[in-house]
């Protein structure tokens, strides 16, 4: 779950932390008080773009973290895979922005803003205010779908998808397939050519390495010689050189040593120096000795370099490269050679994998038309809470014209709200407050299944009120049982059912506007359901009905944990 949320230098945000709870936590305000800021900087921890305006005129820096307890073992190992280690079950995320640009952090860790949204993505779902109008995309629903029918599914999208993919490889193959026999002489002739120019150049892996070492070495052979002979000058080749003086001062030093053992220490650090110094007077003259500059062999360096080089320019930047494409052309040069052979097992592979893919295509489109009976009950059972008193909530199947990589259905939900209507498409028949509705009853029956432990619903209260706005907090309520929820909600009963509620209020300070959140305590909590039940004045009366709308939703969340 979300514990802790850290804000700084954002819009009307100057420094700002929170520390959230397990179950329904609410946040209210007055509109413009800066609700949409919590919701934006929590989008931008998560790698979402950082648009100008979050940022304060006068700050260059602005930053955001979440901190995550994370007990769920699976969701651990998928982080893990992604390369995120996990300390002590914490997984912290943070942003930030300075001058426009984002440096993106996961557990101290830079990482780019792809890894932070794919780690976001196992932790947290947010649902924002205009996400229920995804709903009028087809997609959506069999991403929906696909989603709730996971488990019947197993590996079978997966599989499905790999050999789509490798059946439109072979419908590419063969239809590049066709050329008559003077398309293949010409194709023939110069791949012999290719092949014959990689084998004769008679290449070993490693040896350009070898060589462009070998080629730096003679570049600089007269540096290295200059060097290494005013080395051995000074160590030991000339009068006065190193070696002589150590020699010197060794034997004075030998001379009255046995007078005090710190001397003696001293001859003896000594004694290892001057046999160091030989040992090393003694190698460099061995190098200059061995090492002479071959101009022919720096030629035929030269030349070698060349050709290897000329030949990564073609077949590729490796050695490896240009050996895997010299194979390459050479099984194409056998299939040519007997182009009828291999148009027949193309024609063979290809049916193959068509019929596999059929098979695949049936499997997965059975499944899913099993599954969407329970997602759409499910469904339409979480709507009949929501006060869709006569709805009938089912998907239809059409067969896609072709294959794709998610198989042969096209998907939609079909909706009807009133007695004796027919059921339509989703998008023809809900209005915008209806499919804020129906996207929560759809969150509420994928929450059972859900391994994401942090839901955020941004005012998807939009366009209800009364006995609506009453069903709507039970079923926050009912998913709260299971996973930590973070609202948004303009609607006091909806933050009467709050486990933790925080109030979000703007000020200004030094003529400066700033925004502030807070936890309330019980009686803060009635206080500000009165001011979302009242407006400017609050009675008493008012408060009366806040402590009555509390007592109810203790109530109920006290059945629901029966």
């Amino acid at each position: 779950m979300l514990q802790n949320l850290h804000v700084k230098n954002l819009a009307l945000i100057d420094e700002a932390e929170v520390e959230f709870a397990e179950g329904l936590n609410i946040l209210s305000g007055e509109t413009g008080a800066g609700k949409s800021i919590i919701i934006g900087s929590i989008n931008l921890a998560l790698g979402e773009k950082v648009p100008k305006e979050l940022l304060r005129d006068n700050d260059d820096t602005a930053f955001v973290e979440l901190v995550f307890y994370v007990d769920n073992p699976e969701v651990l190992e998928a982080i893990r895979r992604l390369g995120i280690e996990a300390e002590d079950e914490t997984i912290i995320l943070n942003r930030k922005i300075t001058s426009g640009r984002a440096i993106a952090r996961i557990n101290g860790e830079a990482v780019s803003a792809s890894k932070l949204k794919e780690v976001a993505a196992l932790l947290i779902d947010i649902h924002g205010q205009h996400e229920h109008q995804s709903l009028l995309h087809k997609k959506k629903h069999l991403e929906i779908l696909d989603a709730y029918a996971k488990d019947a599914l197993g590996d079978r999208i997966e599989r499905l998808s790999r050999c789509y993919h490798e059946y439109r490889k072979l419908e590419e193959e063969w239809a590049n397939a066709s050329m008559d026999s003077e398309e293949r002489s010409r194709e023939l002739s110069f791949l012999q050519y290719e092949v014959d120019e990689i084998e004769q150049a008679s290449l070993r892996v490693g040896e350009d390495e070898e060589l462009e070492q070998l080629y730096r070495k003679f570049s600089n052979g007269k540096k290295l010689m200059d060097a290494v002979n005013m080395a051995y000058a000074a160590v030991g080749a000339e009068d006065g050189n190193a070696s002589e003086r150590i020699g010197r001062a060794l034997r004075e030093l030998s001379a009255v040593a046995q007078y005090d053992e710190k001397v003696a220490g001293l001859e003896e650090q000594l004694a290892d120096i001057d046999n160091l110094l030989a040992d090393v007077s003694h190698e460099m003259a061995a190098y200059l000795s061995d090492e002479e500059f071959d101009d022919e062999t720096y030629f035929e360096t030269e030349k070698r370099l060349d050709l290897i080089n000329h030949l990564k320019s073609k077949y590729g930047t490796t050695i490896e490269a240009i050996l895997t494409a010299c194979q390459e052309k050479t099984d194409r040069i056998n299939i040519l050679n007997d182009y009828d052979e291999y148009l027949n097992q193309l024609s063979t592979k290809k049916n193959q994998k068509r019929q596999e893919l059929d098979d695949l295509c049936e499997q997965v489109s059975k499944l899913r038309k099993k599954e969407s009976v329970k997602l759409c009950t499910a469904i339409q059972e979480s709507l009949k809470e929501l006060n869709f008193l006569d709805v009938r909530f089912t998907m239809e199947f059409v067969r896609t014209q072709d294959y794709t990589a998610l198989g042969t259905d096209d998907v939609e939900f079909m909706i009807s709200t009133n007695p004796g209507e027919p059921v339509k498409p989703l998008g023809k028949v809900a209005s915008g407050g209806e499919l804020s509705r129906i996207m929560l009853a759809i969150k509420t029956v994928m929450a059972e299944s859900d391994d994401i432990a942090t839901l955020i619903f941004d005012e998807i209260d939009s366009g209800i009120s009364g006995r609506t706005a009453q069903m709507v907090s039970e079923k926050m309520n009912l998913i709260a049982k299971n996973h930590q929820i973070i609202c948004i909600t303009h609607l006091p009963q909806i933050a009467a059912m709050a486990n933790s509620h925080f109030l979000i209020e703007k000020s200004v300070e030094h003529q400066s506007t700033y925004s502030r959140i807070k936890r309330l305590k019980e009686e803060e909590s009635i206080e500000e359901l009165a001011r979302m039940l009242g407006g400017v004045e609050i009675t008493d009366t008012v408060m009366q009905s806040a402590r009555e709308m509390k007592q109810m939703a203790a109530r109920v969340r006290e059945n629901t944990r029966a």
